[in-house]
């Protein structure tokens, strides 16, 4: 008997029939002996709703209050999951976060877990209950409800399989794995049957959608066992996502250099030019920037000629005004000509544990790009990753021209 937590997106739970067969994919695990922990999504599109209808009161609603709608989307999908459970003879009971007590900080809209009570759930499973949790959300310490950012009931899922100590944690989507890029924008692309958390790490901070980039950090950094499947479909391996073992000299020997192509079309460039160049100027900058809880992502320095630099940095799309608001208030503090912002832009990134042991990654990459007249505005890497700042506009033909070079089709 194992201890299983499946999560189900929100195109899984889109409709009471897509619901019921989630019960019934739940009912054959019973069935086996386990014990199951199911953590569901709003049904598809809810959150926007809600969101939206927000936005017809208050132009910026308050954070507290925003948490306090959107949250029910989930409640309400836990109560029908529960329901279709017991529909089918199991005894199952449905938990809001708060009332499972996933506590988090106060950072509304994109607040972390702290902590889980996780008692109330083992006696449930003790007692042969199926346990229903609400993902996305969670309680701070004085009682306010919460919610953990887009894609964050994975989070959810990840961090209940680690308090709760699972054998596995089962993250079921609309897609059957993890695929070197997108498959709706590159037919071949091909499903990887694993991959390591380092690669699927890099993968979600580039852009991919597959999971949540927390819930990957969750699942490294206490070794759950994670696999992503569809929930569309009766059987199928998925994709495991695996721990490389730096002892196993032969592990790495079918590696494939890169592993997959991720990109984000949500980002903006901030540019502060004509800043002087001293020590520091980029805390100057940025420190506001952190102040706000923006996060930021790529930053590049340009050394100037007459004792100015250009500092560039990107962001979330959705708060380049925000930013641009902060340092329009502390230009003249720092010196700066101007201030600059462009939401125009995509990343573009190649994957691979490979990379470490192959040179001339890099060069392939600006070879493939300039071949298609495409301009690379920024970069970054890591051992184990090549990101790049393009023009949005040729995003899909880089994403789709790299994929060849590095031969990702499907074989």
């Amino acid at each position: 008997m194992a201890l299983i937590v499946q999560k189900y997106g929100g195109t899984s739970v889109g409709s009471p029939d897509r619901i019921k067969n989630l019960a019934r994919r739940v009912a054959r695990f019973k069935a086996l002996g386990h014990q199951v922990v199911v953590v569901v999504s709003a049904m598809s599109g809810e959150t926007n709703r809600l969101i939206g209808l927000a936005r017809e009161i208050m132009q910026e609603p308050d954070p507290r209050e925003l948490d306090v709608m959107v949250a029910t989307g989930e409640q309400v999908t836990i109560g029908l999951t529960a329901m279709a459970l017991m529909e089918l003879g199991l005894k199952a009971k449905s938990y809001t976060g708060s009332q499972v007590r996933i506590v988090t900080d106060d950072a509304h809209t994109k607040a972390r877990i702290m902590y889980i009570d996780e008692e109330r759930i083992r006696k449930d499973l003790n007692d042969g209950y199926v346990v229903v949790v609400a993902g996305f959300q969670g309680v701070d310490e004085k009682g306010n409800i919460t919610t953990l950012g887009r894609g964050g009931s994975d989070t959810t899922g990840v961090a209940l399989a680690t308090a709760l100590k699972a054998d596995e944690c089962q993250i079921y989507t609309d897609v059957d794995g993890v695929y070197t890029t997108d498959p709706r924008l590159v037919p071949e692309a091909r499903r990887l049957k694993s991959i390591t958390f380092e690669e699927m790490l890099e993968l979600a901070s580039q852009g991919s959608k597959v999971l949540q980039i927390r819930s990957v950090e969750f699942a490294g950094k206490y070794k759950v066992k994670l696999r992503v499947l569809s929930s569309f479909e009766e059987d199928g391996e998925g994709t495991l996502i695996t721990f490389e073992d730096p002892e196993n000299k032969d592990s790495n020997m079918e590696q494939p250099i890169i592993s997959g192509i991720a990109f984000n079309r949500d980002e903006a460039k901030i540019m502060v030019l004509g800043v002087p160049d001293k020590p520091g100027i980029a805390y100057q900058i940025l420190g506001p920037i952190a102040d706000a809880k923006i996060d930021v992502d790529m930053i590049i320095q340009n050394m100037g000629a007459d004792g100015t630099t250009d500092f560039t940095f990107t962001v979330h799309k959705n708060e380049m005004f925000k930013a641009l608001g902060i340092l329009n208030q502390v230009q003249a503090h720092i010196g700066a000509r101007e201030v600059r912002g462009d939401d125009k832009i995509a990343k573009v990134s190649v994957v691979g544990v490979g990379m470490r042991s192959h040179v001339g990654i890099a060069s392939q990459m600006f070879r493939t790009l300039a071949e298609e007249g495409i301009n690379i505005q920024m970069i970054s890497t890591s051992e184990i990753k090549i990101a790049v700042v393009i023009d949005e506009k040729y995003m899909e033909l880089a994403v789709r021209v790299l994929h060849k070079a590095f031969e990702l089709e499907e074989a």
